[in-house]
């Protein structure tokens, strides 16, 4: 059995790979997200991500519609005390930003959705740099916290600078502190997390779940010179194409994946999981057949060399 992972200096225990939420409700509708999220629990897995503006951007969606799938989900198989659910605040279309009554307002809203009496971990999705203090954002988050609402706090977009005095203000008011931080992190993006914020990250004691885990799907190996894929983020992946640190990554993943028989994307999420303060990166799966490749990273340990030859491709 997969050993489960501590989340940064909570009591969360976690899988080491974290499934997505972004797709529900939006690629993947209601019974397919059952299909998806049954064979995730099913193959260990018990550490779910969503936010509350998933997946406002589909025609037709008003925000939410992820977070109601996952709460339906829970509902009939009856397991909610066996998975961890984290979702985010700040850009759902009624209750944008991080003011400190919105921050309350849309966490209720999220509880209703997801049907249940708590979240496990609660994101502030995007940072308010230039109009809210982080005093009334670690306020209205300590609330909730001592509400019962959240278990515990979590940031993702967010300067060093403003994570820092985060981090700061609660320890100095004895206030609730961030355990965990969601960056945008993988073999093809490694300064957006890399740096200051894995520095703090390190010092503080936080655990990370970086998003973007697959680079939008480029790391899975599917696309190639030539290749056309049927994805929404095609554009977006098949980019990665065109630098020549994207040509040289996919060399070294077949390299590393042929070394151990296994999917090109699970072994760039073994080179993710293996990274300090990372304790489970995020994939989502739009159907049952994307997920083993997502799970096996639980199971492959790379060698120090292999972890060197991606990370040489990836400079």
């Amino acid at each position: 059995m997969t050993s489960l992972r501590k989340l940064g200096s909570s009591d969360l225990e976690v899988f080491p790979l974290c499934l997505g939420g972004n797709v529900f409700g939006f690629s993947a509708d209601e019974a397919a997200s059952f299909a998806v999220l049954d064979a995730y629990t099913a193959g260990g897995g018990n550490f779910i991500d969503t936010a509350d503006s998933y997946s406002a951007w589909a025609p037709g969606n008003q925000g939410g519609e992820s977070e109601t799938i996952i709460g339906k989900w829970v509902k009939a198989r009856g397991n909610r005390d066996d998975v961890v659910i984290a979702t985010k605040v700040g850009r759902h279309p009624d209750f944008l930003g991080l003011r400190g009554d919105n921050i309350k307002a849309a966490a209720d809203a999220s509880l209703k959705r997801l049907d249940t009496d708590y979240i496990d971990l609660y994101y502030t999705h995007f940072d308010d740099d230039e109009t809210i203090p982080v005093e009334e954002i670690i306020g209205a988050l300590d609330e909730l916290v001592k509400a019962g609402k959240v278990r515990d706090i979590a940031v993702s977009n967010i300067s060093p600078e403003r994570l820092q005095e985060s981090l700061d203000f609660s320890d100095r008011e004895g206030l609730a502190r961030y355990v965990a931080i969601q960056p945008h992190y993988n073999l093809v993006s490694r300064d957006t997390y890399e740096g200051a914020r894995q520095d703090i990250a390190s010092r503080a004691g936080l655990g990370a779940a970086p998003y973007f885990g697959l680079a939008s799907g480029f790391l899975t190996g599917k696309y190639r010179p030539g290749v056309a894929v049927d994805s929404v983020r095609a554009d977006k992946a098949g980019a990665h194409l065109d630098s020549a640190r994207g040509q040289k990554v996919l060399v070294a993943l077949d390299e590393v994946a042929q070394a151990h028989g296994a999917e090109v994307a699970t072994v760039a999420l073994a080179w993710l999981a293996a990274q300090p303060t990372v304790a489970a990166p995020i994939a989502s799966a739009r159907t049952v057949e994307q997920l083993p490749a997502l799970l096996a990273v639980a199971d492959l340990e790379l060698t120090e060399a292999e972890l060197a030859r991606l990370t040489a491709a990836s400079a």
